[in-house]
């Protein structure tokens, strides 16, 4: 019986079976590896690093070519223009091409003769036309390197997400062989950046020839800008009067390479590739075919002993995997443990799983009762805090109803009858304001009493909670209708509503409590709505209420040509002032309206 029930743990099983494996395939591995295949995946590395790197050079240069190539032939069709033709003249569709400038020199000086950007260029990426001069005043372009007929190359950050790399160039020479007219073409450096996206174990990285970072894999060290002559490599590199090398090198913190490095003599950029050695000294290939063939022999076993462990697991998962689809359902009358009959971890998820189930049951039921007494929104603000006396001012909006002639409908009726009619229309009532997002806050025999802005306002607390008073005069008119049919008496209802500061929370002691609202507004609330006998209405507001929903509604709309357009609208709702009245405690009289619709 003992060993019937014992319990053996998951990790016990899985450490013992997998140790077996790894500790059995890394003896048999390690017993094949030897210097003679570590010398020879070096050789093969070596090789692959210096043709990659060239190959990748040349892929540099070809860009910067062609980039050349169609500034040289932009720039001409732009001098052939008109001065009416620049003005109207659209750079072609390209997704390299960012913007071109060229400049004609006068008295040694030069001008700007025409500039133009890509538009796309500038929708895509959120710049304003003038973005190509801030990248000039942040990095100024060499121009009188150019103007001394040089080449140059410039790479420069627009923001931290766009780059561009500006090619300058002499155009034209006048007769003194001077140059007259040269260009500075922008062009996105994604087009030389992408041939370094690619993650590998081989690093590639562009530089010029002061040794600043013109693309790199790590795409934070560009943007950083970073001048990295100094590192070992790089001084090699710039230091040797060859165009094209293979060595090996170690950097500042001792770790051991391979690199190449290849350098373009006409534009002045250099590329270097690097390999750790530690990634180059993995077993060769011949040892790799002998690990593979041994480990695939263990690596059956395993799978094999690893299916038969399995089935001890997947199961009983399964079965839990299943019940608990089950709970979001609200399906809380399931037992993990009944199924799930293992004796271990598995066996502890299913009856914690029972333990969870029963919580949940009991939180579901409390909270069903919850929203019963207060509604949803309360409830969930009560679950999630501790409960204790005390409140929060807070602006909000109040409603009170009250039934006309209720006593003496009480009077000629039984309990029975009395109740049934306050059910019914209750029913009526409380949906309208959970759906305009209002809370009862309670029932005071015949009377409602409703809070908007609890437990959490909004803007639109008071336009809500008067539009479900229209909706109850709409919904009591139904009501009446279907009453009279049924031969029962009509129900005549009065509401009032205001909007101010109150305390909101739960009050009484720590044995007896109750969330509510409390404070003047409560009061004045309760006032208005007896003066509807008054005023012989069956809605008044408060004039904090007309003051907030009187008003022009101000709306904002985005026109097709980005700008935004700022309309005003009456108010939906028609007011008319009923009066007046004096109410106790109050120095001024309090000023009330009638809602017509």
């Amino acid at each position: 019986m003992k060993l019937k029930n014992m319990r053996i743990p998951i990790s016990a099983k899985i450490i013992g079976v997998t140790t077996f494996i790894i500790l059995t395939a890394m003896v048999l591995v390690t017993k094949q590896s030897s210097e003679f295949f570590r010398k020879v995946m070096t050789q093969r590395e070596e090789f692959s690093n210096f043709t990659e790197a060239s190959l990748r050079g040349k892929q540099v240069e070809t860009i910067l070519d062609g980039s050349l190539d169609k500034a040289r032939n932009l720039s001409q069709i732009l001098l052939k223009e008109t001065f009416e033709g620049l003005g109207q003249y659209k750079l072609p569709k390209d997704k390299n091409l960012v913007g071109i400038e060229i400049y004609q020199v006068v008295d040694g000086k030069p001008q700007l003769y025409v500039k133009k950007v890509q538009e796309d260029f500038l929708i895509k990426n959120k710049l304003t036309p003038d973005f190509v001069d801030q990248v000039r005043q942040k990095k100024p372009f060499p121009i009188s390197s150019v103007m001394q007929k040089n080449i140059e190359l410039q790479f420069a950050e627009v923001n931290p997400s766009v780059r561009v790399v500006s090619i300058g160039f002499p155009y034209s020479r006048d007769a003194q062989n001077q140059v007259n007219t040269f260009v500075i073409a922008a062009f996105n450096s994604e087009m030389i950046q992408s041939l370094f996206s690619n993650d590998s174990e081989r690093e590639f990285f562009l530089i010029d020839r002061n040794g600043f970072l013109l693309a790199h894999q790590n795409e934070e060290l560009l943007r950083q800008g970073k001048n990295i002559k100094g590192e070992n490599f790089v001084q090699k590199a710039l230091a040797d009067a060859t165009n094209s090398k293979q060595l090996t090198f170690k950097n500042e913190k001792g770790k051991a390479y391979i690199g190449a490095f290849v350098k373009s003599s006409f534009w002045g950029t250099v590329l270097l590739a690097q390999t750790p050695l530690s990634i180059v000294n993995e077993p060769a290939q011949e040892v790799q075919r002998k690990a593979i063939f041994i480990s695939g022999i263990v690596l059956s076993f395993a799978l094999f002993a690893v299916f038969l462990f399995s089935l001890t697991l997947s199961k009983p998962i399964e079965v839990l995997a299943e019940l608990i689809k089950e709970i979001p359902k609200g399906n809380f009358n399931i037992s993990a443990r009944k199924k799930v009959k293992s004796h271990d971890e598995v066996g502890d998820l299913a009856a914690a799983f029972d333990h969870m189930t029963e919580g949940l049951k009991e939180r579901d039921k409390v909270k069903n009762l919850f929203n019963k007494f207060h509604g949803s929104s309360v409830t969930e603000n009560l679950l999630q805090q501790e409960v204790s006396v005390g409140g929060t001012r807070k602006e909000v909006t109040v409603f009170f109803s009250d039934i006309r002639g209720f006593t003496k409908f009480s009077e000629g009726h039984t309990p029975e009858e009395v109740v049934s009619m306050l059910n019914e229309y209750f029913a009526v009532m409380v949906g309208i304001i959970n759906r305009h997002g209002g809370v009862v806050d309670k029932f005071i025999g015949d009377a409602i009493m409703a809070v908007w802005g609890v437990p959490a306002g909004s803007d639109r607390d008071t336009e809500n909670a008067l539009k479900a008073c229209l909706e109850m005069r709409s919904a009591l008119f139904t009501l009446n209708a279907s009453r009279r049919e049924r031969g029962l008496t009509e129900i005549q209802i009065g509401m009032g509503l205001h909007a101010g500061a109150a305390i909101s929370g739960t009050i009484g002691s720590e044995e007896r409590m109750e969330f509510t609202v409390i404070g003047d507004t409560v009061n004045v609330t309760s006032r208005i709505e007896s003066s509807t006998k008054h005023f012989e209405v069956d809605l008044l507001v408060s004039d904090e209420v007309f003051n907030r929903l009187s008003q022009p509604v101000t709306t904002q709309e985005v026109t097709a040509d980005g700008s935004v357009a700022v309309a005003q609208t009456e108010s939906p709702f028609k007011f008319d002032l009923a009066g007046d009245i004096e109410v106790k405690g109050k120095t001024l009289p309090l000023r009330l309206y009638k809602v017509l619709s």
